[in-house]
Parts: structure tokens; sequence; C-alpha cells
């Protein structure tokens, strides 16, 4: 379906739209399309001194279609998806051409709802079970089959399903089901001012082993949690231990052999105090061979394909483009080899944001933000490792190798009613071969200085200058961008980044230019930019996936009714 048909399609829709509100029905639509167009770019050079060609595909669009209609208790949805000529790049393969990507129907009761065909869901922190949807990323890995929810009384909640998960247009062979029940402590005891409650999650997945063994259930994996969250007068505490039962541990994509079997485990801590001006939160996870597909063989995929768990990197995720290069990903799973030993990961992070009050020697006539953020990874430290039959142990607490270290601070001051600053500051440390596989440890330091002019309420110029100091791999990096709001419609921007330091000529020559426009009415937007695209992570919520180096031309369309 090329373009001009989508959006004949969608005029459709709305004229639809218009019959089923004077019906009384409710009705909704959503098309999102993101296209690129990619070209040859003699500029930009691979380390050979090679340019960059374009694919043998080059224009490609993923385009996705949600249709939703509701009456009364009834709601039921259909997405309809299209990746022509292809996915973009680096995206799932098993993304193409056109097709139905998820369907549902739902009942929702007073007491209860129920949900047949695709449906997404999250038991506690998703750290045991979260399926999802982020375009972005290529992620949907939604489950097809039953979900019940049901509320036998005002204190509790129960959720019950069943499912195969999606691949693509398809879904996989074998079922995942589980139950997650909370409990609102609160409710019971009548509390006013206090929240507290309590889960309990159960979640199974349905494979057969491909090994007889007497050290695990061949046949279903099934894996547990626990949880407790409270709050009262601006204090909260969570927390979540969960538990996943002896299974094959795979150690890479696509090789399931039963040299090591082990459980698997993790603890989420998170605690804080906010209240207007002040406030602190700090979170600590210990996972180890947390890693959980749908099947087992799905381990280390590239694209988070059959992934069932929600395991982010707990990092601050930085709004400067150069503090994006070199980006922590959870580490939970095992890897014991000859060149390379890890296990899982402790740590935690720190954020304390402060408001310094107008009118003090610090805080001036308009205030000053101050927030601070430190975080830092580990593997977790191993009392033996054993190659030879593979085997390991570790001590619940304490720290092994140092994966990551991030320590930030962003002062942001308002200068006048015109001029809004911020100023940020990174140290980061980066073990490029337990994260990446790859040779040696990065130390950074990050600068950057952002400011903002209002002409008035509606048009504005925004400035950002970055620079990144490396002591190895790719070293110096200085980065540029101008943002002009012509008014809450319009706005264009330019922006250069420049790998200046590297060592390597041909990579010291590239410029990553970029040039674009956005425009918005109502509950639509479209967005052009032309440019180079760095290959590396890109990361959404502390997820990421790799994207090649390219150059062409971006069209992003979002609209809906």
């Amino acid at each position: 379906m090329n373009f001009t048909k989508k959006i004949l399609l969608f005029q459709l829709l709305v004229a639809f739209q218009s019959f089923a509100q004077e019906s009384n029905h409710q009705f909704h639509a959503g098309l999102e399309s993101n296209g690129q167009w990619y070209i040859n770019d003699n500029g930009l050079k691979d380390k050979f001194g090679e340019p960059t060609i374009q694919p043998e595909k080059p224009l490609r669009s993923n385009t996705y279609l949600l249709l939703n209609y509701s009456y009364k208790r009834w709601n039921f949805g259909i997405q309809g998806e299209s990746y022509q000529d292809m996915a973009l790049l680096n995206m799932n393969p098993k993304y193409y051409k056109n097709g139905i990507g998820t369907y549902f129907a739902q009942y929702k009761g007073d007491k209860f709802d129920v949900t047949l065909g695709y449906f997404y869901e999250q038991f506690g922190s998703g750290l045991l079970f979260r399926t999802w949807e982020d375009r972005t990323l290529g992620i949907n890995n939604a489950l097809r089959g039953a979900r019940v929810n049901v509320r036998p009384f005002s204190f509790m909640t129960i959720k019950s399903l069943i499912g195969r998960q999606r691949t693509g247009f398809d879904v996989t062979d074998n079922h995942i089901y589980g139950t997650d029940a909370e409990i609102d402590l609160a409710d019971i005891f009548k509390f006013k001012q206090t929240q507290l409650s309590f889960g309990l999650t159960y979640v199974g997945r349905d494979e057969a082993s491909p090994f007889e063994s007497d050290k695990f259930n061949t046949k279903t994996t099934n894996a547990y949690g626990a949880r407790v969250s409270f709050n009262n007068n601006g204090y909260y505490f969570s927390s979540e231990l969960d538990y996943k039962a002896n299974d094959i541990v795979v150690q890479q994509f696509n090789q399931v052999e039963d040299n090591l079997v082990k459980p698997g485990s993790g603890l989420l801590v998170n605690f804080g105090y906010s209240k207007k001006g002040f406030g602190f939160d700090a979170t600590f996870r210990r996972i180890e061979n947390m890693d959980f597909f749908s099947e087992r063989a799905a381990k280390g995929n590239n694209f988070n394909d059959k992934i069932l768990n929600f395991v982010p990197s707990l990092t601050k995720q930085h709004h400067l483009s150069l503090a994006n290069i070199y980006v922590f990903q959870a580490q939970p799973g095992v890897m014991i080899d000859k060149d390379l030993v890890k296990n899982g990961e402790i740590g935690g992070q720190v954020d304390i944001f402060y408001d310094f009050k107008k009118g003090t020697a610090l805080g001036g006539k308009y205030g000053t933000k101050v927030s601070v953020n430190f975080s830092n990874w580990n593997a977790l430290p191993g009392d033996f490792y054993v190659n030879n039959p593979q085997n390991y142990g570790t001590k619940f607490f304490g720290l092994g190798e140092r994966y990551f270290t991030d320590g930030n601070i962003e002062i942001t001051k308002k200068i006048s009613n015109k001029w809004l600053t911020v100023f940020s500051y990174i140290n980061q440390y980066y073990d490029n071969k337990l994260i990446a596989s790859q040779k040696g440890q990065i130390r950074t330091h990050i600068v950057g200085g952002e400011a903002t002019y209002k002409f008035n309420s509606k048009t504005s110029i925004r400035g950002v200058a970055e620079h990144l100091w490396a002591d190895s791999d790719r070293k110096n990096w200085a980065s540029a961008l101008l943002e002009f709001n012509l008014n809450s419609k319009i706005s264009f921007f330019v922006s250069d980044m420049n790998n200046y330091g590297n060592d390597d000529e041909n990579l010291r020559m590239n410029h990553y230019f970029n040039g674009g426009m956005a425009i918005r009415k109502g509950t639509t937007r479209l967005g052009i930019n032309f440019g180079r695209q760095r290959g590396g992570l890109v990361c959404v919520g502390g997820v990421c996936r790799m994207v090649p180096e390219s150059s062409g031309l971006t069209i992003n369309l979002n609209t809906s009714i």
C-alpha cells in the first residue's frame, strides 16, 4: 500500500468517525508512518575509507494503522502494519510486506473484564513479565490468547492469562500463562493517608526441553514473584523479589545446550522522598540469570524478539546526544567462556533534585534547579567459575567487575523572562569488553550548555553545544544543535556531530549533520529531516537496539481521530 492510498483510507475513517459519534458509538483511529530513503554518501566513510552505500532496497517505511471501536462495555481493536519495500534498517527481518499485526475483543464488566486476541500486560515491575510495543525499537511482543481480570473485592485484583507470543506476523509454538494478584492493604485497614499494597506473581513457559534431565522441569519453566509498595506523606518504598526455577542457561543466540543448569533471581528495591522543591530517589537491583524468552533459543537475538520480561538499564536517560554514545545495557545473563566470564548485575542509582528558592543567593531572581544523579553497575561477585564442566557460584551481595559508572549534574537557571539556560556535566566509565564484547575500558567527561530565548509566548530559539573527552576507543567528539520554533505549529532544526579526536583519519573526517522541520496541526504531526545517522545504539526507556551508519531523507507522520 503506497503513501497516497494510506492517506485516502485515513480520510474515509474520518468520515466514519463522524457517523459513529452521531450514533453514540465511539471510534478512534491512529496512523503512524516512518519512512526513509537511504542514499549513497561518499562523504561518510567507514574505518576502511569506504563510503556509505544505500541498501539494496533504499526506500523503506514502517506504517501502522490502528482502529478502535467501542460500544457500551465492548471494545474492539485491530492494527494493520506495512513494511515497504522492507522495514527500516536493522529492524527485525520478520517485519516485512503487509499484514494484520494485532487484533482484540474486550468486554469490561463491573467486577471483571475479558480480552480475546492480542493484548499487552505487565506483572509488578515487569522483571518477570511484561509485553509492550515500542515502534522506535521495533518491539511488539504481545500475547495472542485470553486474559481475564477479576476484582472480587474492592481491595483485590486478580489477572490471569494464557497465550502465544507474537514474533513478526506470526506467534510462537509454545504457550505462556500466568497469574498476578494484588491486595490493597490500605483499603482493608481503611488507611486515609497511606497507600500500602502486596502482590504475588506466577509465570509459566510451556516449552519442552530438547534434553532429558532430572535437574530441571523439562516441559515447563516456572517463575514466581512477590512485591510490596508503601507511600505516605511524600515518603515511598517498594520492593520486588523474583525467582525463576532451574532451567538451561543459554549463553549465545540459537545455541541451546545443557552444559549449565541454574535458577534465576531478581531483587529490586526503590525508595525516596518528594516534596515541593526537593526530591530524593534511590534504586537498587540485583539480577542473576534473569534472561526470560518465550523460546530459549531466542536469547541473544539483536531485536528483543520473543522477550518476556522488561529489564531496562537503570541509569539516567540523558537528553544530550554525546551522552548516548556509551550507553549501558542491563546485563541479566550469564557468560562463561575462556575469554569472557560474567554473571548478572548488581548496582543502582540515586537521584537528588533541589530547587533554590527565588531571592536566595543561589536562587537569584528566578530560582535555580539542580539535579544530581549517580549510577554504578557491577557484575555479581563470583565464588568460583569453572569452564569444563561449566559451573559457577556467586555471593548474594558484593561487587564483581565493574560494568559502568555515570555521575552527572544538571543546573537549570532562568536568567530573565526571555532567557533560560541549562548546564550539564557527565562523567562515565564504560567497560567495552564486558558490555559489548569489544576491547577496552573507556572513561569520558562530557559537558553541555543549552540556552533558550523566547521572543514571545510562541516563538523561541534554542541552541545546544556539547563536548565529549574520551581516553580511548573513538576519543573526542563535538556536537551542536540550533532549533527555531516559529510558533506552536512549525519548528526547524540543524545539527552536527563530529568525532574529531578519532585516531583513524577516515572516521575523524565524518560529520553527522542533520536538518529538518516539524509541522503540527491538531492531532497531526509531520516531521521531515535530511542527514546522517551515527551508527550505534538507539535507546528508549533503558532498552536499546543497534542502528547502522546511514544517510538519507526521513519522513515521520503521526495523526489520530
